[in-house]
């Protein structure tokens, strides 16, 4: 039984690291998705809660599976995940059930689940918890208590950490679709054999004041005494989606531009506001250094933004902004960059950087070939995280180590 528990504790354990640090990594798209539930359950009012209870849910998740996996704390751990498991595990059904949001957003953008195979892995989680739970009070050797609140206190200020920084500047992994190095042309093709939706037709006949509805296989074709009334498409089965959707860009003044922008072979910086009226102001004296940047070099420098046209010129006048504004869908804004404005550079449709408003580079910076530039500073971002990466991953072996050692000498 032990040899049970132990295995349910590092299951669960890594589950819950593995859910609340990818959290961490984007705050902002766990924002977008509390936002969702608010909107989708009737709680518009509690849209100013969403970025603190995803700062709050990232950070217990991954102190609760750094406890679980360290053995720390064992009966707040155990309580932690069994809190957690009983408020998901119905919230993830009734989902299922409803359907209001498509994705739970429990993996953040690194693992989507549909809402029903959600709700399976959190009735597997669920029954190890359980084991957890039900075995708090086993008599184990440990180790000192004040040990065990240091290691609950650093995976606290390391996740918190991990999220201010993210939310300051970029994700530090980026998991979604528009990524550095990723094509948007290629991200929107459908492979071919790939499946399509399937949809069944819904037919609806009157008769003596009752109306039934009918299929393709049963409908009363050959009865003249039932009335076609109307008829509808249902979609039974979800075809291939490609990674990247409803993606376009276009005005009033010059329509859809997309296939020009994602086929210039030249550089290209597009400055991304979901908002207008949200824009980071303090920006503004960068953003237009950059364009006068771009139109001496020869490159192309737009906006993207979901807001409307008579709003971008009153924003283009009271700033006196000469950037071109055009119009995409606000999802895809929000997953291109976490950042009001953002700014990213393609060529011929390849993602080559990202900045954060707060990040954006002086134009001394851009010198030379701006491929070259990137890849440069995106080689020395990788160092970085592969050095953090590193360092966090050896810490944690050593404390295992130590936890190990300690446990096999309590033992003899």
């Amino acid at each position: 039984m032990s040899l049970i528990r132990f295995f349910s504790r590092l299951i669960v354990g890594l589950i819950f690291i593995f859910s609340g640090f990818v959290k961490a990594v984007d705050p902002m798209g766990s924002t977008y998705k509390f936002t969702d539930y608010f909107t989708a359950f009737g709680l518009d009012a509690l849209t100013s809660l969403a970025f603190p209870l995803a700062i709050l849910l990232s950070t217990l998740e991954f102190a609760v599976g750094m406890a679980l996996v360290f053995n720390a704390r064992k009966q707040l751990s155990a309580w932690g995940a069994l809190i957690f498991m009983g408020i998901f595990t119905p919230l993830t059904l009734v989902l299922a059930i409803a359907n209001p949001v498509t994705d739970c957003g429990c993996f953040g953008d690194a693992l989507i689940l549909s809402n029903w195979e959600t709700f399976g892995k959190n009735v597997i989680i669920l029954l190890l918890t359980l084991i957890l739970f039900f075995g708090r009070k086993q008599k184990e050797k440990s180790y000192p208590l004040w040990e065990q609140n240091l290691l609950v206190v650093f995976s606290i200020v390391f996740s918190i950490w991990i999220s201010v920084y993210s939310y300051k500047h970029l994700p530090i992994i980026d998991f979604r679709p528009y990524h550095i190095g990723a094509n948007i042309n290629d991200g929107m093709i459908i492979p071919d054999g790939a499946p399509a939706d399937e949809y069944k037709s819904i037919l609806k006949y009157e008769k003596d004041g009752v109306v039934k509805e009918f299929d393709e296989t049963n409908y009363p074709w050959q009865d003249s005494t039932w009335v076609f009334v109307d008829s509808e498409q249902i979609k039974i089965k979800e075809g291939y989606t490609p990674p990247i959707h409803d993606f376009s860009i276009s005005n009033e003044t010059e329509g859809d531009i997309t296939d020009k922008v994602l086929h210039d072979e030249n550089y290209t910086f597009i400055l991304v506001s979901k908002e207008i009226d949200k824009l980071n102001e303090e920006s503004l004296p960068k953003i237009k250094d950059l364009w006068m940047y771009a139109l001496e070099k020869g490159y192309s420098f737009i906006a993207l933004t979901a807001s409307g046209t008579q709003e971008c010129e009153d924003f283009k006048a009271s700033h006196e902004l000469p950037i071109e504004f055009y119009n995409t869908d606000e999802i895809q804004l929000k997953t291109i960059v976490r950042s009001n404005p953002g700014l990213i550079l393609i060529k011929n449709g390849t993602i080559l950087n990202k900045w954060h408003y707060n990040d954006f580079p002086a134009v001394e910076e851009l010198k030379g070939d701006l491929a070259a530039y990137s890849i440069s500073k995106h080689q020395k971002l990788n160092i970085k995280l592969v050095f953090i990466s590193i360092t966090s991953t050896l810490l944690l072996l050593i404390c295992l180590f130590f936890i190990v050692s300690r446990n096999s000498r309590a033992r003899k």
